[in-house]
């Protein structure tokens, strides 16, 4: 009994450190959607390598005219 309640408070104690360094920069509302989304950009292609939306064959294929 007595390791759950010192497990509990092991867990609380870090709980609250991990809260009080991130300040308030956690955001704890789950998936967002729309607007508040934030979406990183995609990387820039290269010139040299094939669309990823083509299959290999149709790649190498293009690649060879």
């Amino acid at each position: 009994m007595w390791k759950i309640v010192v497990g509990f408070i092991a867990f609380a104690a870090l709980s609250l450190f991990v809260i009080m360094k991130a300040g308030d920069k956690v955001d704890m509302s789950g998936e967002k959607h729309g607007a508040d989304a934030v979406h990183a950009p995609e990387p820039a292609a290269s010139a040299v390598s094939a669309p990823a939306s083509l299959p290999a064959a149709a790649a190498s294929t293009a690649a060879s005219k």
